[in-house]
């Protein structure tokens, strides 16, 4: 008698896969596969960061879920990625959208702040018990893109970053080990792709799993606004790095192609981790 073992009963299955398996159409959808709830966190309740917006997925029938902090960008509040809370919660992730201690705070304090949120998040928070605490990302926008780097180069434990028209004094990030995604803007005059998102991408360590999409004809508030391109990328770079989901590897990898919304996108293909 011949025993025969087949490679899929071999292989334990992904246990951090949450949701459907995706299409093009389910990760450009408005909203995701998951029904969505919100609570509110006071600034008085807190400290290290200014409170914010918790959106989570409602079931808690497929256990706990990853979960990622954003940070709105210079002079910003909660209110301009508030969009970004339901999109990717509804996709299966804990997100939440922050206020910063004043409008004013520089990248380096709203990386420390994006850190004192996940840290609130999984350890204090309502919903704690739905967030596994090591499956953790950060996103942020212009000064808050430039704090997403600062918070992975302190906390290589973080799983994804995705900087976001990203603004910062320091170009060179060789320390980051967490894998990134940098969105940039084409038109964008605040913070300039050539002196911003460009050296940021090229500093990163060669072997890091890492990505650099430039938004054609987008300016540096694109993602203060609801965008298709933003979330589809952001959705799977989260998916595959925060879950280990190699089911959103297919709209990674091979690396888009320009389009009508892409001007340019880099990357290492295929990924490592």
């Amino acid at each position: 008698m011949t025993l025969t073992i087949t490679p899929s009963a071999q292989a334990a299955e992904n246990p951090y896969e949450r949701g459907p398996d995706p299409t093009t159409a389910s990760i450009e959808a408005v909203r995701g596969p998951y029904a969505v709830s919100q609570t509110s966190v006071s600034s008085l309740s807190v400290t290290g960061f200014g409170g914010g917006t918790i959106y989570y997925p409602t079931t808690t029938a497929d256990g706990t879920f990853g979960a990622v902090a954003v940070s709105p960008g210079y002079t910003g509040t909660q209110s301009s990625m508030a969009w970004y809370g339901p999109r990717l919660a509804s996709q299966g992730f804990v997100v939440f959208t922050i206020d910063t201690n004043t409008t004013l705070d520089q990248p380096d304090s709203r990386g420390r702040q994006l850190l004192a949120a996940l840290d609130y998040l999984t350890q204090r928070s309502a919903v704690r018990g739905r967030i596994d605490a090591t499956r953790l990302g950060v996103m942020g926008h212009s000064m808050g893109g430039g704090g997403s780097l600062e918070a992975a180069k302190s906390r290589p434990s973080l799983q994804a970053a995705i900087p976001l028209t990203p603004w910062n004094t320091d170009k060179s990030w060789p320390e980051v080990r967490t894998p990134t995604l940098v969105i940039g803007a084409e038109d964008d005059t605040i913070a300039p792709v050539s002196s911003h998102s460009e050296p940021f991408y090229t500093s990163l360590p060669s072997t890091l799993d890492k990505a650099y999409l430039e938004l054609n004809n987008a300016g540096h508030f694109a993602p203060n606004t609801s965008d298709t391109t933003i979330a589809k990328y952001s959705i799977s770079w989260l998916k595959r790095f925060i879950d280990n989901d190699t089911r959103y590897e297919q709209f990674l990898c091979p690396l888009p192609r320009p389009s009508l919304t892409i001007e340019e996108y880099r990357g290492t293909c295929p990924h490592s981790s």
